[in-house]
């Protein structure tokens, strides 16, 4: 099993990752060792975690993640599923 996940940093902004250990991973992060974006932005604070079945799902749904407008990521860390195809950036420009 793997996990993506979302953390909210101390300045407010989202770091996306996934791992197959979250508890592991959320500990490193807190300590300052589990990136460089975090690490100046502790403390962190987990607000969203999915599980997949394999590593490629896992990090496949964190890049398209990574990729999505802070309006976007919010509605899914908010479980506002249906707001997802709203938010999208083409749907925005278009």
């Amino acid at each position: 099993m793997s996990w993506v996940y979302i953390l909210e940093c101390s300045d407010a902004s989202y770091y996306v990752g996934s791992t197959k250990n979250i508890d592991a991973r959320l500990a490193q992060h807190q300590e300052g060792k589990g990136s460089e974006y975090t690490k100046r932005r502790l403390p962190v604070t987990l607000v969203f975690a999915s599980e997949f079945d394999g590593v490629d799902e896992a990090f496949f749904m964190e890049k398209r993640i990574q990729g999505w407008s802070r309006a976007k990521r919010k509605a899914l860390i908010e479980g506002r599923f249906e707001d997802l195809p709203n938010l999208s950036r083409n749907k925005q420009e278009s």
